[in-house]
């Protein structure tokens, strides 16, 4: 159930008031031109209705009249079509069916139209808008009577021989003072026409609203849930979250009544926004969560807001829902309810974005961590052992020279074993490291931290770069680095051989080494790692063979066949 709050004061508020306020309104002048259209509208509405019954009536006994008739019913809907176009000049938009209806025949379609209410309210304005024009154009013909008397009295003075005014046997003659009182009648009449004219165009708001509307429950329940299932869609993809919420307010006005939609956060600021009116700014009064507040807006319209709430945990403030309509037009209970849902589901996406970028920090304090670990381990190490080094080497330079140089041959081999163990670190921490210098340079890198950090022997085979995308070239590397680790951890191996080839049909990644093997047969041996890179080499479309004997070593086989080296960048370009 929702709630609407009426925001009685509000007024004093947002519209400021002023002598000239209506003058001022472009609207004003448009309700005017609207107002001028529609007498000449009514009576041609009055003498192709009139006519076309009264004529069917008469020429029913020849067969005529049935046609006219017809044809009379049928100018009731289009001429409202008509009506429903000038009403635009009043600021308001009708929605239109998605699709026309489609009749099987003539009676089809007289029953249809017969049993729609639309027909006979259609009907009922077409036969007030003849007189009720006819009124606003007195009352406005009159008080535009006394501005143009008013406000020409100067005239009057200046020009005597043109305008006289006889009364009897002697002619009135103006006064200064006289003058004085006609133009200040003139300027109050002229204000008091701008308030009038103001009052005509609500009261043709009201009567379009209430008699023009095509019966589209229906359809509007259709493009609600339309717009909620293109919304949900949109906040559970949730991958740019000002695209979600602009799309969110879009969808919103689209399948309402509304002229502009927008989200507004807490501090007035517009976050999204779907139509031309600017809806930025503080309100001194929120509605509460559930409920909706309709009150007047800064230029004469109806702005119904409705909270954007979010759980207590989350680190942002929702905001509101803005929804901004002509003057004269009022949301219903459906359509604010459908604007409530609207606004939670903004709520959700502004939540998701928050958990998100909560995520990404988590992770990238992960990631230093993992960073520290990594410096611990090997760079910190290894400058510790060539400081050790350094020292040994002063220390015996005088009294046992070969042992200085042991201790110069360890501190450099040290050395090169931080400087390779860095730029491997370079390598896994910066994915652009890879583009930049290539999978051969880093798999190169990588050799050189094993020998140097492990002691192992790393006979290297790569040779030219292959031709991959950078996704790939990633997911090789990776597929590379956990075959490496897994030697370091398990294998107890002396030697290892790295072998990076590419023919004409596959790109091959050969890790071999001389450890103690493993039975693959045997339950829990290597499965995490198998894992991770059985999963890297399907995401990139390659097949991978592990092949191992008690004993008698490793071998990891990655095969890219050439037709899916392309592979993940089509399917970031499908997903984009």
């Amino acid at each position: 159930m929702i709630w609407v709050m009426e925001a009685r004061e509000i007024g004093r508020e947002v519209r400021r008031e002023g002598l000239l306020t209506d003058l001022l309104d472009l609207r004003l002048y448009l309700v005017g031109l609207y107002v001028f259209l529609a007498l000449p509208a009514g009576m041609a509405v009055f003498v192709l209705l009139f006519g076309g019954v009264v004529g069917g009536v008469m020429t029913l006994p020849f067969l005529v009249g049935a046609p006219l008739l017809l044809g009379a019913l049928w100018l009731v809907g289009a001429l409202a079509e008509v009506q429903r176009v000038l009403a635009s000049l009043l600021g308001l938009r009708f929605t239109r069916p998605a699709l026309p209806p489609v009749y099987s025949g003539v009676l089809s379609w007289l029953r249809a139209t017969l049993s729609d209410p639309a027909t006979y309210r259609s009907l009922l304005f077409h036969m007030i808008q003849l007189p009720l024009a006819l009124v606003c154009w007195t009352v406005l013909l009159s008080l535009l009577a006394v501005v143009v008397v008013g406000l020409g009295a100067p005239l009057w003075v200046m020009n005597p021989a043109n305008f006289h005014v006889a009364w009897r046997d002697s002619t009135v003659q103006l006064g200064p003072w006289a003058v004085a009182g006609l133009v200040l009648l003139g300027l109050g009449a002229l204000l008091v026409t701008g308030g009038v004219l103001n009052l005509i165009g609500r009261m043709w708001v009201r009567l379009c609203m209430a008699l023009l509307p095509r019966d589209l429950g229906d359809e509007a329940a259709r493009r609600e849930v339309v717009a909620l299932r293109q919304a949900a869609g949109r906040v559970a993809l949730g991958d740019d979250l000002h695209a979600t919420l602009t799309d969110l307010t879009t969808q919103a006005r689209l399948a309402s009544t509304a002229r502009t939609v927008a989200l507004v956060a807490p501090d007035g600021a517009v976050r999204a926004h779907s139509g031309p009116d600017d809806l930025a700014g503080l309100l001194d009064a929120l509605p509460a969560a559930g409920e909706a507040s309709v009150r007047v807006a800064a230029d004469g319209g109806v702005l119904a807001v409705l909270p954007v709430t979010l759980p207590a945990s989350a680190g942002v403030r929702g905001g509101t829902l803005r929804a901004e309509y002509p003057s004269g037009m009022r949301p219903g209970p459906d359509e604010l309810a459908f604007l409530l849902s609207m606004a939670d589901h903004a709520g959700t996406a502004l939540h998701a974005g928050e958990l998100i970028e909560r995520a990404g920090a988590r992770a990238g304090e992960q990631e230093r961590a993992r960073l520290a670990r990594e410096l611990h381990d090997s760079v910190a190490q290894a400058l510790y052992g060539i400081s050790l080094g350094a020292k040994t080497a002063r220390a015996t330079l005088d009294k046992d020279p070969a042992r200085t140089q042991a201790s110069l041959d360890y501190t450099i081999r040290l050395a090169e074993g931080g400087v390779s163990e860095m730029k491997a670190l370079l390598f896994s921490l910066r994915p652009d490291a890879l583009e930049e210098g290539g999978l051969v340079a880093a798999l190169s890198q990588h050799a050189h931290a094993l020998e140097a950090r492990h002691g192992l022997k790393v006979h290297a085979e790569l040779n030219t770069e292959p031709n991959l995308s950078p996704d790939v070239q990633a997911a090789v590397y990776r597929v590379a680095q956990e075959a490496l680790h897994n030697v370091v951890k398990h294998a107890r191996a002396g030697q290892v051989w790295l072998s990076l080839q590419e023919d004409e049909a596959a790109v091959r990644l050969t890790v071999r080494d001389d450890g103690r093997g493993f039975d693959p047969a045997e339950k829990g041996r290597g499965t995490l790692g198998q894992r991770s890179m059985r999963e890297r080499a399907a995401g990139i479309g390659a097949a991978l063979e592990v092949l191992s004997q008690p004993d008698q070593g490793t071998s990891v086989l990655l095969t890219l066949p050439k037709t899916a080296k392309t592979a993940p960048t089509q399917r970031a370009k499908v997903g984009a």
